[in-house]
């Protein structure tokens, strides 16, 4: 501003009974900021593929269903029945998600020991979702036993303990082998560090048990290690996965951004942290992160690739839920409302996901609707309809 231009604009603002010279910039402030200048048919109603899924997936996909309309979000569903019971996902929902590229799903139910493949890894693998993005933070007004958690766990998601090659070599005798890449590692790894770097996150850690499993986990640091070369601006260090999970339930504002031989990411901004994994331990660090920052029912997530993304809950651990709470409808939606709120940014609707998760952190703040794993015993629709009601 020109030296002579500012008295000229005080002069203009003392004719304001309410002016106040330390106040120029807060004047200013409560007005609606442009978010970007969108082009034409930017508005246009976007299709997404539903995935209701099983237990408490149809009325936690419900609650988003209804918020969405509520808030007349430019998103319309394509709704499909799929089971984890089932062999394979229908290819006519594999065709829906590769021609909406964006799908949103509730918990699909893997059976233990035998039984068919996890739909779950089965579709991460056909879409080629290579990374999964869980952020575990402090909601206000919910206690939690560490204050200024912000993780954000990025997980390599297509090979590792979930590729899937099991044989017996000799009855009473198994074998599994994890698979690690040079270039799925290194994937990751840049996934990893080019989220922190647009996010502005300050740290990143790659998680690993290098000290046993030399040859793979030694590829997973060593890909790592030459990422983050290219990014001189954003602190690199590394923590054997054990260790890892012993300081974030003591420590977890040090952490930012964290990476793991199944990759895996995530970050506090207390420390503004963030993990990369490889994929099982990815899995274990964002289910332990989710349980200190309040639980699985409020982390969201999602998984994305070159060209498709899948919004789910964030943290597996609960994301099927008891038969109780779907017989009571008592079941958490705030993660998955959440992970919607990433969905719309993802899909460049940021004021409708800004409006989302506002009304979300204002009815957890003010704690008189909450399910019972956040200490109410308020119901899905009620913790819906309170939400609703917040929408600005």
């Amino acid at each position: 501003m020109a030296p002579r231009t500012l008295p000229i604009l005080k002069q203009l603002l003392s004719k304001s009974s309410s002016y106040n010279p330390n106040l120029i910039g807060s004047r200013f402030a409560a007005n609606r900021s442009v978010t970007y200048m969108p082009r034409p048919g930017d508005g246009a109603p976007r299709p997404v593929t539903l995935i209701p899924g099983d237990g408490i997936g149809p009325l936690v996909t419900g609650a988003v269903e209804q918020v969405m309309d509520a808030m007349h979000a430019p998103v319309y569903f394509e709704r499909y029945e799929v089971h984890g019971d089932m062999n394979k996902v229908p290819e006519e929902v594999m065709e829906s998600i590769r021609k909406n590229k964006v799908c949103l799903k509730g918990g699909l139910a893997t059976p233990m020991g035998g039984g068919v493949s996890s739909l779950n890894v089965q579709l991460r693998k056909e879409l080629d979702l290579f990374a999964s993005l869980v952020n575990c933070f402090n909601l206000p007004g919910l206690p939690t036993r560490h204050e200024n958690v912000d993780i954000v766990v990025i997980r390599e998601n297509t090979e590792g303990e979930y590729s899937g090659l099991e044989h017996e070599v000799v009855p009473g005798v198994v074998e599994s082998l994890k698979v690690i890449t040079k270039f799925c590692s290194e994937r990751i790894a840049k996934y990893a560090f080019e989220y922190a770097y647009l996010n502005n996150r300050k740290k990143v850690t790659a998680v690993h048990k290098a000290n046993i499993m030399k040859l793979a986990d030694g590829l997973f640091l060593e890909s790592c290690r030459e990422v983050a070369t290219k990014y001189p601006g954003i602190k690199y260090n590394e923590i054997i996965v054990d260790n890892c999970c012993m300081q974030l339930v003591s420590k977890p504002e040090q952490f930012d951004v964290m990476f793991k031989t199944l990759p895996t990411g995530f970050h506090l901004n207390g420390g503004n942290a963030e993990a990369v994994t490889p994929n099982l331990y990815g899995n274990l660090v964002a289910n332990t992160a989710a349980g200190i920052a309040g639980g699985t029912g409020v982390m969201p997530g999602g998984n994305v690739g070159a060209d498709h993304a899948v919004f789910e809950q964030g943290a597996s651990a609960g994301n099927v839920g008891h038969q109780k709470l779907v017989e009571q409808k008592k079941a958490n939606p705030v993660a998955l409302l959440l992970s919607s709120a990433m969905m719309l940014r993802h899909l460049q609707f940021p004021s409708f996901a800004d409006r989302l998760e506002t009304a979300v952190k204002r009815v957890i703040s003010e704690g008189k609707y909450r399910t019972k794993d956040l200490g109410g015993d308020s119901t899905t629709q009620e913790v819906v309809d309170a939400v609703i009601a917040a929408l600005d």
